[in-house]
Protein backbone atom coordinates (compact mmCIF):
# COMPACT_ATOMS: atom_id res chain seq x y z
CA UNK A 1 0.00 0.00 0.00
CA UNK A 2 1.30 3.31 -0.85
CA UNK A 3 -0.22 6.51 0.90
CA UNK A 4 0.57 9.98 -0.21
CA UNK A 5 0.80 12.58 2.77
CA UNK A 6 0.89 16.41 1.95
CA UNK A 7 2.13 18.94 4.93
CA UNK A 8 -1.93 19.64 5.28
CA UNK A 9 -2.13 16.11 6.15
CA UNK A 10 -3.06 16.18 10.28
CA UNK A 11 -0.16 15.12 12.24
CA UNK A 12 -2.89 13.50 14.89
CA UNK A 13 -4.59 10.60 13.58
CA UNK A 14 -8.27 10.22 13.95
CA UNK A 15 -7.92 5.82 14.01
CA UNK A 16 -9.44 4.82 17.23
CA UNK A 17 -6.31 3.52 19.01
CA UNK A 18 -8.64 0.85 20.72
CA UNK A 19 -9.53 -0.80 17.24
CA UNK A 20 -6.17 -0.23 15.69
CA UNK A 21 -2.62 -3.01 16.33
CA UNK A 22 -0.80 -2.31 19.70
CA UNK A 23 2.19 -0.36 18.13
CA UNK A 24 3.23 0.96 15.08
CA UNK A 25 6.75 1.00 14.04
CA UNK A 26 7.57 4.18 11.67
CA UNK A 27 10.41 4.67 10.04
CA UNK A 28 11.41 7.57 8.16
CA UNK A 29 13.48 6.84 4.52
CA UNK A 30 15.08 9.07 2.50
CA UNK A 31 17.34 6.89 -0.23
CA UNK A 32 18.08 4.12 2.26
CA UNK A 33 17.68 1.35 -0.33
CA UNK A 34 20.83 0.08 1.15
CA UNK A 35 19.72 -0.79 4.51
CA UNK A 36 15.54 -0.58 4.10
CA UNK A 37 15.09 -4.05 3.73
CA UNK A 38 17.11 -5.41 6.47
CA UNK A 39 15.54 -2.52 8.56
CA UNK A 40 11.93 -3.54 7.74
CA UNK A 41 12.55 -7.14 8.32
CA UNK A 42 14.24 -6.85 12.10
CA UNK A 43 11.21 -5.00 12.81
CA UNK A 44 8.57 -7.45 11.83
CA UNK A 45 10.66 -10.10 13.48
CA UNK A 46 11.16 -8.53 16.36
CA UNK A 47 7.55 -7.62 16.73
CA UNK A 48 6.61 -10.77 15.85
CA UNK A 49 8.99 -12.30 18.57
CA UNK A 50 7.71 -10.55 21.28
CA UNK A 51 4.08 -11.67 20.14
CA UNK A 52 3.17 -7.60 20.03
CA UNK A 53 0.04 -6.79 17.38
CA UNK A 54 1.80 -4.28 14.99
CA UNK A 55 2.64 -3.23 12.34
CA UNK A 56 5.69 -1.42 10.02
CA UNK A 57 4.94 1.78 8.54
CA UNK A 58 7.86 3.75 6.31
CA UNK A 59 7.21 6.96 5.30
CA UNK A 60 9.29 7.78 2.24
CA UNK A 61 10.68 11.10 2.02
CA UNK A 62 10.47 11.45 -1.78
CA UNK A 63 13.12 9.02 -2.01
CA UNK A 64 15.31 9.12 -5.93
CA UNK A 65 16.25 5.30 -5.49
CA UNK A 66 14.40 1.55 -5.11
CA UNK A 67 13.67 2.40 -1.17
CA UNK A 68 10.26 2.69 -1.30
CA UNK A 69 9.58 -0.27 -3.48
CA UNK A 70 12.06 -2.81 -1.41
CA UNK A 71 10.31 -1.50 2.01
CA UNK A 72 6.64 -2.73 0.48
CA UNK A 73 8.55 -6.18 -0.57
CA UNK A 74 9.82 -6.50 2.70
CA UNK A 75 6.13 -6.35 3.83
CA UNK A 76 5.78 -2.48 5.35
CA UNK A 77 3.60 -0.13 4.26
CA UNK A 78 4.60 2.38 2.81
CA UNK A 79 3.26 6.03 2.48
CA UNK A 80 4.60 8.90 0.64
CA UNK A 81 5.49 12.33 2.10
CA UNK A 82 6.58 14.32 -0.55
CA UNK A 83 7.60 17.79 1.84
CA UNK A 84 11.06 16.70 2.42
CA UNK A 85 12.37 16.98 6.09
CA UNK A 86 13.32 14.22 8.89
CA UNK A 87 10.37 16.19 11.19
CA UNK A 88 7.88 16.11 7.90
CA UNK A 89 8.67 12.47 7.44
CA UNK A 90 7.85 11.30 10.73
CA UNK A 91 4.41 13.41 11.02
CA UNK A 92 3.09 11.91 7.81
CA UNK A 93 4.46 8.40 9.26
CA UNK A 94 2.44 9.19 12.71
CA UNK A 95 -0.68 10.94 10.21
CA UNK A 96 -0.59 6.98 8.54
CA UNK A 97 0.00 5.18 11.73
CA UNK A 98 -2.93 3.37 13.69
CA UNK A 99 -1.33 1.10 16.35
CA UNK A 100 -1.91 2.82 20.36
CA UNK A 101 1.92 3.37 20.61
CA UNK A 102 4.15 4.54 18.40
CA UNK A 103 8.08 3.84 18.23
CA UNK A 104 10.16 5.53 16.03
CA UNK A 105 13.73 4.31 14.44
CA UNK A 106 15.85 5.43 11.91
CA UNK A 107 16.46 2.94 8.30
CA UNK A 108 20.45 3.28 9.08
CA UNK A 109 20.97 0.11 10.83
CA UNK A 110 21.92 2.23 14.05
CA UNK A 111 19.28 1.06 16.06
CA UNK A 112 18.05 -2.45 17.59
CA UNK A 113 14.19 -2.94 16.76
CA UNK A 114 14.36 -5.96 19.13
CA UNK A 115 14.26 -2.97 21.84
CA UNK A 116 10.75 -2.55 20.88
CA UNK A 117 8.99 -4.82 23.80
CA UNK A 118 11.18 -2.36 26.06
CA UNK A 119 9.49 0.54 24.76
CA UNK A 120 5.99 -1.02 24.82
CA UNK A 121 6.60 -1.97 28.77
CA UNK A 122 7.41 1.58 29.71
CA UNK A 123 4.14 2.85 27.86
CA UNK A 124 2.64 0.22 29.74
CA UNK A 125 3.71 1.38 33.07
CA UNK A 126 2.54 5.17 32.05
CA UNK A 127 5.41 7.09 29.95
CA UNK A 128 3.80 9.09 27.22
CA UNK A 129 7.19 9.35 26.12
CA UNK A 130 10.02 6.77 26.02
CA UNK A 131 13.45 8.10 25.31
CA UNK A 132 16.54 6.06 23.87
CA UNK A 133 19.98 6.84 25.45
CA UNK A 134 22.81 5.67 23.53
CA UNK A 135 25.63 7.77 25.47
CA UNK A 136 26.54 4.57 27.30
CA UNK A 137 26.39 2.22 24.85
CA UNK A 138 28.06 3.01 21.21
CA UNK A 139 29.66 0.90 19.74
CA UNK A 140 33.14 1.48 18.03
CA UNK A 141 33.17 3.87 14.53
CA UNK A 142 29.52 4.30 15.05
CA UNK A 143 29.41 8.22 16.53
CA UNK A 144 32.21 10.59 15.94
CA UNK A 145 34.01 11.65 18.50
CA UNK A 146 32.51 15.36 18.35
CA UNK A 147 29.07 13.74 18.05
CA UNK A 148 29.87 11.34 21.46
CA UNK A 149 32.18 13.87 23.77
CA UNK A 150 30.86 17.99 22.23
CA UNK A 151 27.84 18.13 20.26
CA UNK A 152 25.26 16.00 21.97
CA UNK A 153 26.31 16.24 25.65
CA UNK A 154 26.40 19.90 24.84
CA UNK A 155 22.95 19.97 23.27
CA UNK A 156 21.14 17.55 25.68
CA UNK A 157 22.55 19.55 28.62
CA UNK A 158 21.63 23.16 27.71
CA UNK A 159 18.06 21.74 26.71
CA UNK A 160 17.64 20.33 30.20
CA UNK A 161 19.40 23.87 31.63
CA UNK A 162 16.17 25.43 29.43
CA UNK A 163 13.42 22.78 30.21
CA UNK A 164 14.38 20.51 32.80
CA UNK A 165 13.22 17.20 31.30
CA UNK A 166 16.22 15.15 32.79
CA UNK A 167 16.73 13.59 29.80
CA UNK A 168 20.80 12.33 29.00
CA UNK A 169 20.38 11.67 25.48
CA UNK A 170 17.95 14.09 23.79
CA UNK A 171 18.73 13.83 20.26
CA UNK A 172 18.35 9.68 20.11
CA UNK A 173 16.48 8.94 17.01
CA UNK A 174 14.87 5.52 19.00
CA UNK A 175 12.04 6.66 21.23
CA UNK A 176 8.28 5.61 21.44
CA UNK A 177 5.54 7.79 22.05
CA UNK A 178 1.98 7.16 23.00
CA UNK A 179 -0.34 8.45 19.93
CA UNK A 180 -2.58 9.64 22.42
CA UNK A 181 -0.13 12.27 23.55
CA UNK A 182 0.72 13.82 19.94
CA UNK A 183 -2.44 15.83 20.38
CA UNK A 184 -0.85 17.30 22.92
CA UNK A 185 2.73 18.08 21.39
CA UNK A 186 1.47 19.85 18.52
CA UNK A 187 4.05 18.97 16.48
CA UNK A 188 5.08 21.46 13.45
CA UNK A 189 9.28 21.48 12.88
CA UNK A 190 9.76 19.77 9.48
CA UNK A 191 13.49 19.24 9.55
CA UNK A 192 16.03 17.65 11.97
CA UNK A 193 15.05 20.05 14.85
CA UNK A 194 11.90 17.66 15.11
CA UNK A 195 14.06 15.61 17.33
CA UNK A 196 14.20 18.72 19.73
CA UNK A 197 10.71 19.56 19.35
CA UNK A 198 9.06 16.79 20.64
CA UNK A 199 10.81 16.27 23.92
CA UNK A 200 10.35 20.37 24.64
CA UNK A 201 7.01 19.79 23.38
CA UNK A 202 6.41 17.10 25.76
CA UNK A 203 8.40 19.02 28.46
CA UNK A 204 6.25 21.88 28.61
CA UNK A 205 2.44 19.68 28.03
CA UNK A 206 3.50 18.23 31.31
CA UNK A 207 3.61 14.48 29.76
CA UNK A 208 5.74 11.75 31.50
CA UNK A 209 8.89 11.16 29.76
CA UNK A 210 11.05 8.11 30.60
CA UNK A 211 14.60 6.88 29.14
CA UNK A 212 16.45 3.72 29.45
CA UNK A 213 19.91 2.75 27.41
CA UNK A 214 20.04 1.42 24.58
CA UNK A 215 22.52 0.24 22.04
CA UNK A 216 23.91 2.36 19.04
CA UNK A 217 25.56 0.35 16.08
CA UNK A 218 27.56 2.18 12.99
CA UNK A 219 25.21 3.13 10.11
CA UNK A 220 24.73 1.36 6.87
CA UNK A 221 25.21 3.64 3.93
CA UNK A 222 25.70 7.42 3.55
CA UNK A 223 25.32 9.37 6.46
CA UNK A 224 22.62 12.52 5.74
CA UNK A 225 23.95 14.58 9.13
CA UNK A 226 26.00 17.67 8.79
CA UNK A 227 27.36 18.40 12.16
CA UNK A 228 27.63 22.16 12.06
CA UNK A 229 24.68 23.05 10.37
CA UNK A 230 22.31 20.38 11.99
CA UNK A 231 24.05 21.96 15.56
CA UNK A 232 23.28 25.26 14.94
CA UNK A 233 19.55 24.28 13.42
CA UNK A 234 18.99 22.46 16.91
CA UNK A 235 20.60 25.48 19.78
CA UNK A 236 18.82 27.99 17.28
CA UNK A 237 15.62 25.55 18.41
CA UNK A 238 16.18 25.59 21.91
CA UNK A 239 16.67 29.26 22.17
CA UNK A 240 13.64 30.02 19.75
CA UNK A 241 11.62 28.35 22.38
CA UNK A 242 12.58 29.46 25.15
CA UNK A 243 12.05 33.43 24.75
CA UNK A 244 13.23 33.75 28.90
CA UNK A 245 16.34 32.69 28.42
CA UNK A 246 16.97 34.13 25.43
CA UNK A 247 15.25 37.95 25.55
CA UNK A 248 14.09 38.53 29.31
CA UNK A 249 16.97 37.62 31.19
CA UNK A 250 19.60 39.07 29.37
CA UNK A 251 17.34 41.88 28.50
CA UNK A 252 16.50 42.34 32.11
CA UNK A 253 20.33 41.75 33.31
CA UNK A 254 21.10 44.75 30.85
CA UNK A 255 19.00 47.34 31.66
CA UNK A 256 19.20 46.83 35.58
CA UNK A 257 22.74 47.42 35.16
CA UNK A 258 21.94 50.53 32.66
CA UNK A 259 19.85 51.87 35.46
CA UNK A 260 22.35 51.54 38.18
CA UNK A 261 25.15 53.02 36.11
CA UNK A 262 22.91 55.85 35.26
CA UNK A 263 22.00 56.41 39.03
CA UNK A 264 25.48 56.26 39.49
CA UNK A 265 26.33 59.02 37.84
CA UNK A 266 23.57 61.17 38.38
CA UNK A 267 24.07 61.09 42.49
CA UNK A 268 27.54 61.57 41.86
CA UNK A 269 28.75 58.42 43.78
CA UNK A 270 32.29 57.34 43.73
CA UNK A 271 32.90 53.86 42.27
CA UNK A 272 36.19 52.37 42.20
CA UNK A 273 37.85 54.61 43.52
CA UNK A 274 36.72 57.75 40.51
CA UNK A 275 34.30 59.87 39.38
CA UNK A 276 32.15 58.57 36.58
CA UNK A 277 30.63 61.17 34.32
CA UNK A 278 28.92 61.86 30.92
CA UNK A 279 30.48 59.06 29.06
CA UNK A 280 29.68 56.87 31.36
CA UNK A 281 26.31 58.08 31.66
CA UNK A 282 26.03 57.52 28.28
CA UNK A 283 26.71 53.77 28.43
CA UNK A 284 24.06 53.45 31.02
CA UNK A 285 21.44 55.05 28.77
CA UNK A 286 22.45 52.27 25.94
CA UNK A 287 21.95 49.68 28.32
CA UNK A 288 19.20 50.58 29.39
CA UNK A 289 17.28 51.57 25.91
CA UNK A 290 18.65 48.18 24.91
CA UNK A 291 17.53 46.03 27.71
CA UNK A 292 13.85 47.64 27.57
CA UNK A 293 13.54 46.77 23.94
CA UNK A 294 15.55 43.08 24.44
CA UNK A 295 12.55 42.97 26.96
CA UNK A 296 9.95 43.98 25.10
CA UNK A 297 10.39 41.62 22.33
CA UNK A 298 10.50 38.69 25.05
CA UNK A 299 7.39 39.40 26.07
CA UNK A 300 6.32 39.23 22.50
CA UNK A 301 8.33 35.95 21.59
CA UNK A 302 5.97 34.66 24.37
CA UNK A 303 2.58 36.01 23.67
CA UNK A 304 3.39 34.64 19.73
CA UNK A 305 4.64 30.95 21.60
CA UNK A 306 0.98 30.91 23.56
CA UNK A 307 -1.09 31.76 20.81
CA UNK A 308 0.05 30.93 17.15
CA UNK A 309 2.34 27.86 18.72
CA UNK A 310 0.78 26.31 21.22
CA UNK A 311 2.59 26.66 24.06
CA UNK A 312 1.87 26.88 27.82
CA UNK A 313 3.40 29.13 29.79
CA UNK A 314 1.59 29.52 33.34
CA UNK A 315 4.04 32.54 34.15
CA UNK A 316 2.79 34.02 30.85
CA UNK A 317 -0.51 33.50 31.86
CA UNK A 318 -0.50 35.04 35.00
CA UNK A 319 0.70 38.07 33.47
CA UNK A 320 -1.62 38.22 31.04
CA UNK A 321 -4.60 37.94 33.76
CA UNK A 322 -2.90 41.06 35.63
CA UNK A 323 -2.17 43.25 33.21
CA UNK A 324 -3.66 44.98 30.43
CA UNK A 325 -3.06 46.88 27.31
CA UNK A 326 -3.91 49.97 29.86
CA UNK A 327 -1.61 49.06 32.24
CA UNK A 328 1.44 49.52 29.53
CA UNK A 329 0.04 52.56 28.23
CA UNK A 330 0.34 54.22 31.52
CA UNK A 331 3.47 52.82 32.58
CA UNK A 332 5.21 54.03 28.71
CA UNK A 333 2.91 57.70 29.13
CA UNK A 334 4.31 58.15 32.41
CA UNK A 335 7.96 57.33 31.35
CA UNK A 336 7.52 60.19 28.43
CA UNK A 337 5.55 62.78 30.70
CA UNK A 338 8.78 62.14 32.76
CA UNK A 339 11.15 62.50 30.11
CA UNK A 340 9.59 65.63 28.41
CA UNK A 341 9.53 67.24 32.33
CA UNK A 342 12.72 66.57 32.49
CA UNK A 343 13.42 68.27 29.06
CA UNK A 344 11.43 71.03 30.11
CA UNK A 345 13.92 71.91 33.24
CA UNK A 346 16.91 71.71 30.35
CA UNK A 347 15.05 74.26 28.88
CA UNK A 348 14.43 76.79 31.57
CA UNK A 349 17.49 76.67 32.48
CA UNK A 350 19.06 77.44 28.98
CA UNK A 351 16.42 80.36 28.60
CA UNK A 352 17.90 81.15 31.92
CA UNK A 353 21.33 81.43 30.94
CA UNK A 354 20.13 83.18 27.78
CA UNK A 355 20.51 80.73 25.67
CA UNK A 356 23.83 80.56 26.36
CA UNK A 357 26.17 77.14 26.14
CA UNK A 358 23.90 74.26 27.12
CA UNK A 359 25.72 73.00 30.38
CA UNK A 360 22.76 70.33 31.66
CA UNK A 361 24.37 67.48 29.73
CA UNK A 362 23.38 64.64 32.17
CA UNK A 363 19.73 65.42 32.83
CA UNK A 364 19.55 65.99 28.61
CA UNK A 365 20.62 62.36 28.54
CA UNK A 366 18.29 61.36 30.83
CA UNK A 367 15.61 63.03 29.41
CA UNK A 368 16.16 61.09 26.00
CA UNK A 369 16.91 58.03 27.76
CA UNK A 370 13.11 58.37 29.09
CA UNK A 371 11.29 59.33 26.11
CA UNK A 372 12.69 56.37 24.19
CA UNK A 373 12.08 53.87 26.72
CA UNK A 374 8.41 55.39 27.23
CA UNK A 375 8.42 54.70 23.63
CA UNK A 376 9.11 51.18 23.72
CA UNK A 377 6.64 50.71 26.37
CA UNK A 378 3.23 52.87 24.72
CA UNK A 379 4.03 50.72 21.65
CA UNK A 380 5.32 47.58 22.25
CA UNK A 381 2.02 47.18 24.56
CA UNK A 382 -0.04 47.83 21.58
CA UNK A 383 1.78 44.87 19.62
CA UNK A 384 0.99 42.66 22.80
CA UNK A 385 -2.28 43.52 22.28
CA UNK A 386 -2.43 43.21 18.48
CA UNK A 387 -0.72 39.51 18.93
CA UNK A 388 -3.42 38.98 21.55
CA UNK A 389 -6.17 39.11 19.43
CA UNK A 390 -6.02 35.94 18.35
CA UNK A 391 -6.74 34.58 22.10
CA UNK A 392 -10.33 33.18 21.94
Amino acid sequence: MRTTFTPDTPHSPSTDPDHGPLVSVVIPCLNEEENIVAVVTQARQAISDAEIEGEVVVADNNSTDRSAELAKDAGARVVHVPARGYGAAYMGGFSAATGKYIVMGDADLTYDFHEIPNFVRELDAGADLVMGNRMNNIRPGAMPWLHQYVGNPLLSGFLNLLFRTGIRDAHCGMRAVRRGALPAMDLRTPGMEFASEMVIRASKANLVISEFDIEYHPRGGESKLSTWRDGWRHLRFLLAHSPTHLFLLPGLFMASVGLLVMAMVLFGVNALGRDWSVHTLMGGSLLTIIGTQIVSLGLCAHAYGMYFMGDVDPWFDRMRSRFRLEHGLLIGGLVILAGVAAGAVVGIRWAMDDFGALSQINLAISCVTAIVIGVQIFFSSFLLSIIGLRRS
